[in-house]
């Protein structure tokens, strides 16, 4: 299934290449949530591959919403077909593909593909994480001030009163923050090590479920801002290194 995963999230994104920076069609799911006929042409690419190759398999994609294809419950596919919607249409190359396969309520594969680096991070439960198939691990920061974080700012923030709390806060605690645009990037990042911590409201299961699985498998650690097990189905997020886990915890708290 892994195998599987990996070349239709690489088609996907050769689909996404196909119509980066060229003129396209833009619409709106909300005030600054876009959706492009490059979404759209992804999310079918995938969703139809499945279908014909697990077709009793149910799938949870960002477009189309929630499909129960027949009634093996137990194996889902979570997909975003293009992550970073906002980073494509201004032509900033800084997106990607998400599928993660969930199995009785665990996620048990990831995939995140960046076509434009041409990047494929992978895993599978108990088997460790990869990027382009050499195995990967989080960074070995000791401490959050000598960290570098990312995180990204959730569609509603205007109604987040917190959140520019939180953001300040993070940005004296630490070495530096960033901001990239694509939740599915950054949690790849973290779990190669490029970043050392990652945390952010308002996410969707597609945006976060292989993520998760990638830090994980990488030795990292995810939860919810208060310490609890995290749910892809139950933002917020925080994950690091595992490291400088509790101290990204206290400036949340």
């Amino acid at each position: 299934m892994l195998n599987f995963a990996m070349e239709t999230a690489r088609e996907a994104g050769n689909i996404l290449l196909e119509k980066f920076g060229r003129k396209i069609e833009i619409s709106k799911k909300g005030e600054i949530n876009l959706v492009t006929e490059a979404d759209l042409a992804s999310e079918k690419f995938i969703v139809d591959k499945i279908k014909t190759y697990y077709p009793r398999h149910s799938i949870l994609a960002e477009e189309s919403g929630e499909a129960v294809l027949s009634g093996e419950g137990t194996w889902k596919w979570i997909i975003d077909p293009l992550d970073g919607t906002t980073n494509f249409a201004h032509g900033y190359p800084c997106f990607c593909v998400n599928i993660a396969l969930e199995h009785e309520g665990r996620i048990v594969l990831a995939v995140t593909y960046d076509p434009t680096r041409d990047e494929m991070f992978s895993a599978e439960k108990g088997r460790g994480a990869s990027l382009n198939n050499k195995r990967i691990s989080v960074s070995e920061t000791a401490k959050l001030g000598d960290s570098l974080l990312v995180t990204g700012f959730p569609y509603d923030i205007s109604e987040r009163p917190h959140f520019a709390k939180d953001f300040a806060n993070m940005l004296l605690a630490s070495r530096a923050v960033r901001r990239d645009g694509s939740a599915a990037i950054d949690l790849a990042y973290v779990a190669c090590g490029r970043f050392d911590g990652f945390w952010e409201e308002g996410l969707n299961p597609w945006d976060v479920a292989a993520g998760v699985l990638l830090i994980e498998e990488a030795g990292g650690k995810v939860s919810n801002y208060d310490g609890s097990e995290f749910s892809v189905y139950r933002p917020p997020i925080c994950a690091s290194n595992g490291i400088i886990h509790s101290e990204i915890l206290g400036v949340l708290s």
